[in-house]
C-alpha cells in the first residue's frame, strides 16, 4: 500500500502531498523534512529505495522534481520506481513537459490526475489515456485547452 506522494523541488519545498493514511500535520512535517533531507543528500550512484521507520521510500527525479512515495514492506520497490515514472509521463503529456510551476499553478489537476491513478493507497489505474480523460472533459467544460 502507498502511504503518502511527494513533490519536492531541489530546494527541498513540497510542491505536492497526497497522503493514504491519517497521519498528524506536526508529523507530515517532521516526516517530510527528514524523508526529503535524505532524498537531496544521497548521490545519483546510490539507490534509489531506502528504508525508513516502518516503511520503504522509493524516489526519482526528474529535472528540478523529486517524485517521492513511501510504501508498506509489502510492496514492490521496483514496480513503484515505474510507477513514478508513468505518473511523469502522464504529467508530461498533460502539462507539455512538465515543471515545478506547472505543478504549482494547477495543483488541483495535479491532484486530479494522481487521484485518478491512486485511491486509498493502491494503484488503480496507469493508462495514460483513461487517467486524462475526466481531467480533459472538465478542462473543455471550464474553457480551457
Amino acid at each position: 500500500m502507498i502511504k503518502f506522494v511527494l513533490l519536492v523541488n531541489k530546494q527541498g519545498q513540497t510542491r505536492l502531498s497526497q497522503y493514504y493514511e491519517h497521519t498528524r500535520i506536526d508529523e507530515r512535517v517532521n516526516i517530510e523534512a527528514d524523508i526529503v533531507r535524505k532524498c537531496l543528500a544521497r548521490n545519483e550512484d546510490q539507490c534509489s529505495f531506502m528504508e525508513y521507520r516502518n516503511f520503504k521510500v522509493v524516489y526519482r527525479k526528474y529535472a528540478s522534481l523529486y517524485f517521492i512515495i513511501a510504501i508498506d514492506n509489502t510492496e514492490n520497490e521496483l514496480s513503484i520506481l515505474e510507477f513514478i515514472h508513468n505518473v511523469v509521463e502522464t504529467y508530461d503529456r498533460f502539462f507539455d513537459s512538465v515543471c515545478e510551476l506547472d505543478i504549482m499553478f494547477n495543483i488541483d489537476k495535479a491532484h486530479m490526475i494522481l487521484d485518478e491513478m491512486i485511491i486509498n493507497g493502491e494503484i488503480t489505474e496507469t493508462n495514460k489515456d483513461r487517467v486524462l480523460a475526466p481531467v480533459a472533459v472538465l478542462d473543455r467544460a471550464a474553457g480551457h485547452k
